[in-house]
């Protein structure tokens, strides 16, 4: 959209203008503030799991050993500095994209050359120059995360025993996530560029409607079609096991399409279990690694637990949530990429002669972050809610003890702490630390 339409529109639909001075000292104070508040969260949790790492909690004395306990503090605290590292380079090129000039400097060069100069390829030059936009920056900044990345894959990760990915596995998910992410991505980044230039004002409607089938398409084909090419799932076919399993979702009128291990442990040795899918899509999926480490019965208990989300409908609710959110957001992108002081205040000359919707959606996706930090704490409330009652559920129609037992067992092989800093938990904490949890079973367990 030209700088004389955007002023036009904006006036016709009476919208107040973004200042670009204005909005130029608004996003630095929110990048200073949340850089701040960022590292001063971690600082707090790093004193706090060193000044606890000596003794482990009396709650804990007698399952957790104090070689555990210690080594799950430096691991926190060795992932806390690591994330200092992350953010501080991701603020920078932040910074470097939008007020230093970065992302108006890629842009004009793509734009100045991006001629095909074939008769038949004019109608599409526009949405070629924004898709490969698009793509310049998405490589760009996978090339500055790439050692961050490495290095919390083959040092961190291998330091702490969890790392069992080979530099050849490494490379095969990285150019078939790239090829994923080229074959999906590219076509749904096109049709809402298409929107943006063609469906007239109300476009960002028409483009929420688009992202959120294609959200739901993906939970439907995600398991059958995309999960398998990274990882093997094969039917469970421990018995004990799988007895109990199908006893338990027959008690709570659960059907699914089936129960798969995941080879987990080609890539970590972290464990983990989960459902996907939608519909009569959806799947039990059990790490190798958890099915090696716990009982029969404590498996039962943490699928319970996995069931005590659905029975509440905390998947529904969050969709829903995150669909509104979403509508919210396109309306908002509607409105800012009709301001041409949007774009200056954030270091970047709008298209003449050329669209400025790629431009619009890579500024909106990179300045959202900054704005979605601070409703961090809500969400993550909400998330800890959910739970608590998922627990409280799998108490119920499975055993509170066994679940606790399991808890202990996962928070002990993932080396996770036991003594966080209760501010870092109020922020960022989507599950309830285990002392929490384990507290709440006890006294259910005792109430009962």
């Amino acid at each position: 959209m030209s700088a004389e339409l955007a002023t036009s529109v904006t006036a016709s639909l009476a919208l107040p203008s973004v200042q670009a001075p204005a909005l130029t000292l608004a996003f630095a104070v929110l990048l200073l503030t949340n850089l701040l508040v960022k590292f001063w969260l971690a600082s707090r949790q790093i004193r706090h799991v060193a000044q606890h790492r000596g003794r482990v909690p009396e709650a804990f004395a007698a399952t957790i050993t104090l070689e555990s306990h210690q080594k799950a503090a430096d691991y926190t605290i060795a992932r806390l500095r690591l994330g200092l590292v992350s953010t501080a380079v991701g603020t920078a090129t932040l910074l470097g994209w939008t007020l230093l000039g970065g992302l108006d400097v890629l842009n004009s060069t793509l734009r100045d050359t991006w001629q095909l100069h074939l008769p038949w390829a004019q109608p599409w030059q526009d949405l070629g120059y924004q898709l490969a936009l698009f793509g310049a920056v998405s490589v760009i900044g996978a090339l500055i995360e790439l050692p961050l990345d490495l290095y919390s894959t083959f040092r961190l990760e291998q330091r702490y025993g969890f790392n069992r990915m080979t530099w050849g596995l490494w490379l095969r998910d990285a150019v078939v996530g790239t090829l994923l992410g080229v074959a999906i991505g590219g076509p749904l980044l096109g049709l809402i560029l298409w929107l943006m230039a063609a469906a007239g004002p109300l476009w960002w409607l028409w483009a929420w409607a688009v992202w959120t089938g294609f959200s739901l398409l993906m939970m439907v084909i995600f398991p059958t079609f995309i999960a398998p090419l990274f990882n093997k799932f094969e039917p469970l076919t421990d018995e004990p096991v799988k007895a109990r399993i199908e006893g338990l979702m027959q008690r709570c009128g659960f059907a699914s399409k089936g129960l798969f291990v995941m080879d987990g442990s080609r890539r970590s040795a972290h464990g983990n279990a989960y459902f996907t899918g939608l519909g009569a899509a959806k799947r039990v999926v059990f790490f190798d690694t958890l099915l090696a480490r716990l009982s029969p019965t404590e498996v039962e208990a943490v699928l319970a637990h996995e069931l005590g989300h659905f029975k509440h409908k905390h998947i529904t609710k969050r969709m829903v949530m995150i669909f509104a959110v979403s509508l919210v957001a396109f309306g908002v992108l509607g409105w800012l990429s009709q301001q041409v002081g949007f774009y200056v205040g954030l270091g970047v000359k709008p298209n003449m002669s050329a669209p400025n919707d790629a431009l619009a959606l890579l500024l909106f996706m990179m300045t959202m972050p900054l704005v979605l930090f601070f409703t961090a704490p809500l969400m993550a409330g909400f998330s800890r809610k959910d739970e608590f009652e998922a627990d409280a559920y799998a108490c119920t129609h499975a055993s509170g003890a066994d679940l606790a037992r399991a808890l202990v067992k996962l928070y002990d092989d993932n080396a996770s702490t036991l003594t966080p800093d209760p501010l870092y938990v109020r922020f960022y904490y989507s599950h309830p630390p285990a002392s929490e949890r384990l507290a709440a079973m006890s006294q259910r367990r005792a109430s009962a």
